[in-house]
């Protein structure tokens, strides 16, 4: 449950921000937006994940190598679960990941629509750029308050959560991300969250280049039939390794990267 809001999560406007105009709004943030997530795919990485429960305890813990510069099945290679060596079913799973990347490119490359397997919506699919507002500004960033759309949402209430986006001047680039609950959520009846809070920090590798994300943190509690569960997860990625996309070499592109991809 906690994976879901938070990956792969408003506060409305009521006077505190002035509505950001279009040389320091939506357009830096579309720019900024646009700056990280057009380079996401051309970065090589290792990611860490580490998932807690109410209590701290690991509930699971992997380390992943991430290179789309490889062949679809090996741009996933599991390097650890739990410190031990991944089982062949294990490292299976995540070789499946490459597998769909390239079915994807495949299936773009041949003019054929995409898999019409519904996938749950994120906070990425939902934010509605136009009607953000600043929420704070100094000499080196502006802050951004980014509404949820209303319209087809079925997971993320927008009067239920607050978005900040922080912009970096003149990088012109996301710096920060933070998504929280406003208040208690009640989804499906048997389900309440009672709290959700995520941060994602972007960091500079090359100074040549817009920043990558580098790591989110989060929790979450809910109650199920007057259970209480919840947790934590903390993601990391490190050793960054400018790349050349596997699928550039059709020239082809899977489909638009998402900054806010959670």
């Amino acid at each position: 449950m906690f994976r879901s809001c938070c990956s792969g999560f408003f506060l409305l406007f009521v006077g505190a921000g002035a509505i950001a105009t279009p040389a320091e709004g939506p357009h830096l943030l579309n720019e900024a937006l646009k700056n990280v997530s057009q380079d996401m795919s051309r970065w090589a990485y290792t990611e860490a994940i580490v998932q807690k429960d109410s209590k701290g305890k690991i509930k699971k813990e992997t380390v992943v190598r991430v290179d789309p510069s490889r062949p679809y099945v090996e741009q996933y290679r599991l390097l650890s679960v739990g410190g031990k060596e991944p089982t062949e079913k294990q490292q299976r799973e995540y070789r499946r990941r490459g597998e769909k990347a390239g079915e994807a490119a495949e299936r773009k490359e041949r003019g054929l629509p995409q898999s019409s397997k519904r996938r749950s919506q994120k906070v990425g699919d939902l934010v509605a750029l136009d009607k953000s507002v600043v929420t704070a500004e100094d000499a080196q960033s502006i802050t951004y308050e980014v509404p949820l759309r209303k319209d087809d949402n079925n997971r993320f209430p927008p009067e239920k959560f607050l978005v900040l986006a922080r912009v970096n001047k003149e990088q012109r680039a996301i710096e920060n991300v933070s998504v929280k609950l406003r208040e208690p959520l009640r989804a499906k009846l048997i389900l309440k969250i009672k709290s959700g809070d995520a941060v994602v920090d972007f960091t500079s590798v090359d100074p040549k280049f817009a920043p990558v994300m580098s790591s989110v943190e989060g929790d979450a509690v809910a109650s199920i039939l007057f259970v209480n569960v919840g947790g934590s997860l903390e993601l990391k990625r490190t050793d960054f390794k400018r790349v050349k996309p596997y699928n550039d070499r059709f020239d082809v592109e899977i489909g638009p990267s998402k900054a806010l991809d959670f």
